[in-house]
């Protein structure tokens, strides 16, 4: 079915993580959007803190820091979904409130910590539940980071296949697979930097290290992960109104199907279980565009700051040539009205 703009459907909203962020990032929206300020405004009041001074004016450093970095992007996505449903552009819920200009999604998605921003915008976490969450989360993987330094490195242009040999060989794990040779790989920092040295001897394009607090979605995050699972114990989930696509399988967590006849208590368990799981496990973004394009998804919408993850899409769905829509401000929602 196509929709009112004329792009085909089914659709799938995608939302974005870590290293998204930038001084300054929705303050257009926070202007120019009543919908959108009320997020700020509610965040800040969940959090019992300004964050939003923060998002809006900086530092930098400070923006930065994992336990701003996250909940800032969250509450960034929550402002541009809200100012496009304000504007007409998406749907409220999981069928459309009069005619939106494109369809209520089919899948919803998110890269790393914005899997809790599809949680949220499904209906299946509260929205003040999931900021005051992913605060937590970005301190307890700053805490981790800590206790058991580590970094991350992006490996471009060799296969999965050969960054696993790379990785069995330096003591590595594979953190991220964001498309078929954009791998990114973490552990120790000696265990990163040999894997960067094998990966270009094997023939990577280029193989760049990154500026992060901690080897993120590796087995050094698990004391994260464990005090993690304790949080999300303390907080109730939903059954969502669109299916989430899960970053540790790359596929429908199956309780959030519609018509999974599944108790309150098996869709928390499975729920908990990911977000826990994702942070020490790897994050299988090409598996999870390739499951949506598989099951017809043909209009793809990343919602927040930036556009990495519509270039991903790009690069996955080379032969299907999905439509790809950024709404990340103002400019970009009113150029849909």
């Amino acid at each position: 079915m196509a929709s009112a703009s004329g792009a085909p459907g089914p659709t799938a909203w995608l939302f974005p993580g870590q290293g998204a962020q930038h001084v300054g990032m929705g303050r257009d929206l926070y202007d120019a959007f009543p919908e959108a300020r009320a997020v700020y405004e509610r965040a800040d009041a969940a959090l019992d803190r300004p964050l939003s001074s923060i998002i809006f004016d900086g530092p930098e450093d400070e923006l930065l820091q994992t336990i701003n970095a996250q909940p800032a992007i969250l509450i960034t996505s929550l402002a541009c979904l809200a100012a496009a449903q304000a504007a007409g552009i998406l749907p409220r819920a999981s069928r459309a409130d009069g005619a939106p200009a494109l369809e209520p999604p089919s899948y919803v998605a998110g890269h790393s910590l914005g899997e809790y921003t599809a949680l949220v915008a499904s209906g299946a976490l509260d929205a003040d539940a999931g900021v005051r969450l992913v605060q937590k989360r970005g301190r307890l993987m700053q805490q981790a980071g800590e206790a058991a330094p580590g970094t991350l490195a992006a490996i471009l242009g060799l296969p999965e296949e050969d960054v696993t040999s790379v990785c069995r060989e330096a003591g590595a794990e594979i953190c991220n697979v964001n498309a078929a040779t954009q791998i990114v790989v973490g552990g120790t920092r000696a265990a990163v930097a040999r894997a960067m040295d094998l990966a270009a001897a094997r023939g990577a394009r280029r193989a760049i290290p990154l500026k992060v607090s901690g080897a993120f979605h590796s087995s050094l995050m698990q004391p994260a992960a464990d005090r993690m699972l304790a949080e999300m114990n303390r907080v109730s989930f939903q059954k969502p109104a669109t299916p989430i696509v899960a970053n540790v399988t790359g596929r429908v967590i199956e309780c959030t199907l519609p018509g999974a006849a599944e108790t309150a208590g098996a869709i928390n368990a499975a729920l908990r279980t990911e977000l826990a799981q994702q942070l020490q496990s790897t994050v299988r973004w090409e598996q999870s565009v390739l499951f949506m394009l598989e099951e017809g998804v043909r209009t793809f919408v990343e919602i927040g700051p930036g556009r990495v993850l519509t270039g991903l899409v790009k690069t996955i769905g080379r032969r299907q040539r999905p439509t790809l829509l950024t709404l990340n401000g103002a400019e970009a929602i009113q150029a849909l009205r």
